[in-house]
């Protein structure tokens, strides 16, 4: 079965917080060293939890946009590396919202190496994660079409 949309919309968030925020709070020392300015260890944590969470928002919106987009495909779905390729246009638009809007103070926006580090690095170790382990520890996932609730 394939997975639904609200399927699709509680692993992304499940994943997302559980993982996504496990890899954070392991990463945010890592950015704390490539960070620019002399921000705290805090200040850090505050911004990478922002982005985390300005990932999972999002998503969901996302999640919308691709399922009308998947109506028009024979499976309704996407291919693996189409999943894996859609960083590029979610992690523009994060950047653009997490950078241009109040979200944060400007003192306080990350840099374009540490916005892109945690990106792609919560993006990856979430669509392995999603696309092999949890397939495993979760046989039935994919037959609820992706739900856990």
């Amino acid at each position: 079965m394939l997975p639904t949309l609200w399927g699709r919309i509680q692993t992304r968030v499940l994943v997302l917080g559980v993982l996504g925020g496990a890899w954070t709070v392991v990463l945010a020392p890592f950015l704390w060293l490539i960070s620019s300015g002399d921000p705290t260890v805090f200040e850090v944590y505050r911004v990478a939890f922002t982005v985390l969470f300005t990932v999972i928002v999002l998503g969901v919106a996302w999640e919308f946009v691709y399922h009308f987009l998947q109506q028009f495909r024979w499976e309704k779905d996407w291919p693996i590396l189409l999943g894996l390729l859609t960083a590029i246009n979610e992690g523009i638009v994060v950047w653009l919202v997490v950078d241009k809007t109040g979200l944060l103070p400007a003192e306080l926006r990350p840099s374009p190496l540490v916005f892109t580090v945690q990106f792609l690095t919560t993006w990856l170790l979430v669509w392995v994660a999603v696309n092999g382990p949890l397939r495993v520890i979760f046989p039935h996932w994919r037959f609820q079409g992706g739900r856990f609730l």
